[in-house]
C-alpha cells in the first residue's frame, strides 16, 4: 500500500471531524478540486492489499461542480482550437471520411421515413447548386507581403421574433401576446433547423464545410447558434443559405388538445398492448395518424420553421488574440444550464418577472410533443409510436422538457467528425497521454489511478484491480473530499517536480534543458514529443499554433 496515500487518508479523516462540510467544498472549489469526489475502493488481487481511490464526478454543470464543469469547458475549447484553422485535412484519415458524428440530434424519423414530395416551398429563396470538392480545410491567400493566411469564419444563428422584448432584462413586454407556444416547438427542434442549414451550406459552398457549435440561449431563453467554420466562405453564401433554410415539421395536428384533464388521460393496456382511454378504445395510433395526414390533399405542416433576419458573419486569422478570444466567447455558456445562463444566482435579488418568464416557457415545453415517441401525442388523442407501460403526458423521459433545459435538450456542442480527425475521448486522451509522459521522463511513477487501472491484468489473464464502491458509511462527505483535495495536491506536486527536472539538466539527465512555457525548437536528439509536453500542458487550450506529433 502506498504509504503516501495512508497517511492522506489518516490525515482526511481527522480533519474531516473537525471541518464542516461547506467549508470544505469552498476549499476543494477554490483549488479546483471536484466537491463531489466519487470514493472507490480497489483491491490488489495479487498482493491482497486495498486502496481507496477518488475520482471526478465529471459533472458539465457549474451548479453541480465548478471544478469539473471548468474542466469539461476548457476541453470543449481545446477541441474547437485544434479544428478550426487545420492545414492537413483530416479527410485524409479514414475516422474522418463522414460527417457529423458527434452529434446525436439526428431527425428520429429517418429511421422510417416516408417518401414525401421533396418540392421546395414556393415562399423561399432557390439555392444555388455549385461542383464540390473533396476537401474540408480552407483557402489561403497570399497578401502583397508575401506572406500566406488561411481565414476561418464565426457565425452566429438567431431564431425570429416571438413578441416585444424589454431592453436589458431579457422579457416580454407583453407577455400575454408572446408567442410561447411557437418559441417552445423552435427552441425543441432547433438542431433540426440548424442540420438542414449545414446540408444547403455544404451544396453550396464547394467544399466539405466542417464546423464546431455551440447551442447557447439568448437573454429571452430562445436558442442561439455560435458556428466556428473551417475556411472561409463567402457572405454572400452564407447570407443566401440563412433565408433559403427552413424546415418543414409534417406530423400530425396538435394545436388543441383531446385529453386536457390530467385525472382522465388515456393510459397503457397491457392485454391490449394499446394505450386506450376510460372507455377502452385505443387511440389511434401513430401509423394511421400518418396515413390519414398523407391521404389529406389539403394537409398543411405542423410547423415551418426559420432562422431570423439577424445573421452575425465574422472572419477570423490565427494565430491571434481574436482567435483565443472567440474561443472563449463561443463556450462561454456550456457550463450553465439554460434556465441558469442568465438568472441571478443571489436568491434575494431574484427577478420576479423573468422568473415568471421562464416558468411560463416551461409550461408550454413540458406538455409540447418533442419526437414522434413522446408520451405527450396522449394529450391530442394520437398513441405514441413504439408505446409501452410509462407513458404519461408530461412526464417524457428527454430531459428538453425540464425546467432547467427549456426545450434544448440535445447535446449543446455540435462538432462535425473531420473537425480535428479525433472523438471527444481522444482529445481528452491527449491531455492525460502529456501529464503520463513528463512524470516518466522525469523518472516519477504515475498517478494510481492510471497504475491500478482496470486495464491491467494479473498472471491469470483478469484484471489485477477490483474497483468497488465505499459504503456511504464508511467516509463522510467533508473525509471523501479532503482525501481528494490531498490526493490532487500530490499530483500537481509530482507534475511539477517532473517538470522542474526536466528542466535541470542535472537533475534530468539525458533530457536537454528547456523552458516550460515557451514552444522549444528541439534538436534532432530530443523525441518532439517530449518536447511538446510541457508546450501542452501549460499553454492555454485556445492556442492551435502548436503543433505535436
Amino acid at each position: 500500500m502506498n504509504v503516501m496515500a495512508s497517511r492522506e487518508r489518516m490525515t482526511a479523516a481527522g480533519l474531516g471531524r473537525v471541518l464542516t462540510a461547506e467549508a470544505v467544498g469552498e476549499a476543494a472549489a477554490k483549488l479546483g478540486v471536484c466537491v463531489r469526489p466519487i470514493l472507490r475502493r480497489v483491491t490488489d488481487r495479487q498482493t491482497g492489499a486495498i486502496e481507496q481511490v477518488t475520482l471526478p464526478c465529471g459533472s458539465t454543470r457549474e451548479s453541480v461542480c465548478s471544478p469539473c464543469a471548468d474542466k469539461a469547458r476548457r476541453l470543449r475549447m481545446q477541441q474547437c482550437a485544434e479544428g478550426w484553422h487545420l492545414a492537413e485535412d483530416p479527410l485524409d484519415d479514414d475516422r474522418g471520411s463522414g460527417d457529423d458524428a458527434d452529434s446525436d440530434d439526428t431527425d428520429p424519423d429517418v429511421r422510417e421515413r416516408r417518401v414525401r414530395s421533396t418540392r421546395r416551398r414556393q415562399d423561399v429563396a432557390d439555392l444555388p447548386r455549385v461542383p464540390g470538392e473533396d476537401r474540408s480545410v480552407g483557402r489561403t491567400f497570399t497578401a502583397p507581403d508575401g506572406r500566406t493566411y488561411r481565414p476561418s469564419m464565426f457565425v452566429t444563428l438567431t431564431l425570429g421574433s416571438y413578441g416585444r422584448i424589454v431592453p436589458g432584462t431579457g422579457t416580454p413586454a407583453r407577455p400575454a401576446a408572446y408567442d410561447y407556444r411557437r418559441a417552445a416547438l423552435e427552441a425543441l427542434h432547433f438542431p433540426k433547423l440548424f442540420d438542414r442549414w449545414m446540408q444547403n451550406l455544404r451544396r453550396c459552398a464547394a467544399f466539405r464545410v466542417q464546423y464546431f457549435g455551440a447551442i447557447e440561449p439568448q437573454r429571452r431563453l430562445a436558442p442561439h447558434m455560435h458556428l466556428a467554420i473551417r475556411g472561409a466562405i463567402p457572405r454572400r453564401v452564407l447570407r443566401t443559405v440563412t433565408r433559403a433554410t427552413y424546415l418543414q415539421l409534417w406530423w400530425p395536428p396538435f394545436d388543441t388538445p383531446v385529453f386536457a384533464d390530467p385525472e382522465s388521460l388515456p393510459a397503457w393496456n397491457p392485454r391490449t398492448s394499446r394505450v386506450e382511454d376510460d372507455a377502452g378504445v385505443p387511440l389511434m395510433s401513430w401509423e394511421e395518424a400518418l396515413d390519414q395526414l398523407e391521404a389529406d390533399p389539403d394537409a398543411e405542416p405542423a410547423m415551418v420553421m426559420r432562422f431570423g433576419s439577424q445573421l452575425d458573419i465574422k472572419g477570423i486569422v490565427a494565430p491571434s488574440r481574436d482567435a483565443d478570444r472567440t474561443i472563449r466567447y463561443l463556450t462561454k455558456y456550456l457550463a450553465k444550464a439554460v434556465a441558469e445562463a442568465y438568472a441571478n444566482p443571489d436568491l434575494e435579488a431574484v427577478n420576479p418577472a423573468y422568473e415568471a418568464h421562464i416558468d411560463r416557457l416551461h409550461r408550454e415545453v413540458r406538455w409540447l410533443p418533442c419526437s414522434p415517441e413522446c408520451s405527450n401525442w396522449i394529450r391530442y388523442g394520437i398513441e405514441p409510436r413504439n408505446p409501452g407501460t410509462g407513458l404519461v403526458p408530461g412526464m417524457c423521459g428527454n430531459k428538453a422538457h425540464d425546467r432547467e433545459h427549456l426545450g434544448i435538450g440535445g447535446r449543446r456542442v455540435q462538432v462535425s467528425r473531420a473537425w480535428s480527425g479525433k472523438t471527444l475521448a481522444e482529445h481528452k486522451a491527449d491531455r492525460a497521454t502529456v501529464v503520463r509522459e513528463v512524470l516518466a521522463a522525469a523518472g516519477i511513477e504515475a498517478p494510481s489511478t492510471d497504475r491500478i487501472g482496470a486495464d491491467v491484468l494479473a498472471e491469470d489473464g483478469l484484471p489485477r484491480y477490483v474497483w468497488k464502491p465505499v459504503p456511504a458509511g464508511d467516509a463522510s462527505y467533508a473525509t471523501t473530499v479532503l482525501l481528494s483535495i490531498a490526493q490532487a495536491k500530490r499530483w500537481r506536486a509530482e507534475y511539477e517536480e517532473a517538470r522542474r527536472r526536466l528542466d535541470d539538466p542535472a537533475r534530468a539527465g539525458p533530457v536537454d534543458n528547456r523552458s516550460a512555457t515557451t514552444p522549444p525548437r528541439p534538436p534532432d536528439s530530443q523525441p518532439a514529443s517530449v518536447a511538446c509536453l510541457a508546450v501542452k500542458g501549460e499553454r492555454s487550450e485556445s492556442r492551435s499554433d502548436t503543433k505535436c506529433p
